[in-house]
């Protein structure tokens, strides 16, 4: 699970064209600002993404709730950053309350940490890239910012991803 962070910017990042010719993109709002969360199922390969305001406790929150909703009865194993609102006091409270005092292997969710400043653990980072990959080799369909997160969501949800990297959380399976 990770957070992934859209700006407006992100899609004319850059162009291919001659070396010796400026090309300039005329980008009218870089502020245009859209985050995600967004979760890699290793079983399945399917991204799971939401569109939040940012990140934060009460959206970490809600997003572990869609994940319980999607997988009633599941156990879920989250591996994550260390970002600050991943301990916040509101996850905190949601864990304690969603698995209840039960012992660590009857948790509804068990949270794993990725080591500090490793993204390249993260294979959600992988997911980012190739989606905002996507759009910048789409950049002539991208008129305006709602355009640019319908096609983040449609590049999201409609593949399965597998890297190599997954095989290494297989046990967690």
């Amino acid at each position: 699970m990770d957070e992934c962070h859209l700006l407006w910017g992100d899609v004319c990042g850059y162009v291919w064209g001659k070396t010796d010719i400026r090309i300039e993109i005329h980008i009218k709002n870089q502020k245009d600002r859209q985050t995600y969360y967004g979760a890699l199922n290793y079983q399945t390969k399917e991204f799971i993404v939401r569109e939040y305001s940012s990140g934060n406790g009460e959206n970490t929150v809600s997003f572990l709730k869609i994940l319980q909703l999607q997988f009633p009865r599941q156990r879920i194993v989250v591996i994550w950053d260390g970002a600050s609102y991943h301990k916040s006091t509101e996850v905190k409270e949601f864990l304690a309350t969603v698995n209840n005092s039960h012992d660590s292997s009857q948790w509804q969710f068990t949270c794993i940490v990725f080591a500090p400043n490793a993204p390249e653990q993260n294979p959600v980072e992988d997911v980012c890239l190739q989606a905002k990959n996507f759009l910048r080799k789409s950049w002539h369909l991208c008129k305006s910012f709602p355009v640019v997160k319908w096609l983040f969501k449609f590049f999201t949800n409609h593949q399965k991803f597998d890297f190599p990297k997954l095989k290494q959380y297989m046990p967690c399976s």
